[in-house]
């Protein structure tokens, strides 16, 4: 699916593709080298992305959902705003660094390793489903079915962009400009915006950020 997104878009938008490659989807290729750079401790992203701690004070508690989570740094900010947390990922050794860090903190969060390219039959009654990083637009689509009336979705990606930025040089793991809007159109769209941005770094970074709602009854 995601493939032939890529190569859609690419047929008619090749000015922007000459640093982007495409690659094919390998998930035990992605599974070993998550595995690798957490056991060998090269991803040292820690704190959570600033979408979620921007949206999270404005948010009601309740069960929330982390994709594709890593090593927890987003779960585990919601676990200790007292959201019910079920987190799911790929590899093993990030899971494991994210379940020692919740049990240091003495928090309780259900940790899942599923090959998310895999079928999973997610629950539907979450109140929020926080999706960064992952670039999987069919599985977006399909969570926004997986929210309560009322229930919100935060979701950022790497976006492609004709400037020089940070990031996967695959496109595979960018979105088209677009795309995740989209993604996401059956459901409220509160905030979306497409940007290139410098980080704390000072490295500059395009992304794609969508904060959407589940309307309910009375909500329109």
């Amino acid at each position: 699916m995601r493939a032939s997104l890529d190569n859609k878009w690419a047929m008619t938008n090749r000015k922007h593709l000459h640093k982007f490659v495409m690659l094919p989807t390998m998930s035990n290729q992605d599974r070993n080298k998550w595995n690798q750079r957490y056991a060998e401790d090269n991803y040292q992203k820690n704190n959570p992305v600033t979408l979620v701690e921007d949206w999270l004070p404005r948010l009601p508690v309740g069960r929330a959902l982390d994709v594709a989570c890593g090593a927890g740094r987003n779960a585990v900010l919601l676990s200790q705003a007292g959201y019910q947390v079920d987190a799911i990922d790929i590899s093993s050794e990030g899971l494991k660094r994210a379940r020692q860090k919740a049990e240091d903190q003495g928090l309780s969060i259900n940790w899942i390793e599923h090959d998310l390219d895999e079928p999973y039959p997610f629950d539907t009654d979450y109140d929020l489903i926080v999706v960064m990083w992952y670039v999987n637009l069919g599985l977006v689509s399909r969570l926004c079915n997986c929210l309560v009336a009322g229930g919100y979705l935060l979701c950022e990606e790497h976006l492609i962009t004709e400037q020089e930025v940070i990031g996967p040089t695959s496109l595979n793991f960018r979105v088209a400009p677009g795309e995740l809007r989209e993604a996401v159109s059956g459901i409220d769209i509160l905030l979306y915006e497409e940007s290139v941005e410098v980080n704390s770094e000072g490295e500059q970074f395009a992304s794609a950020r969508v904060v959407a709602k589940r309307n309910g009854v009375g909500d329109q």
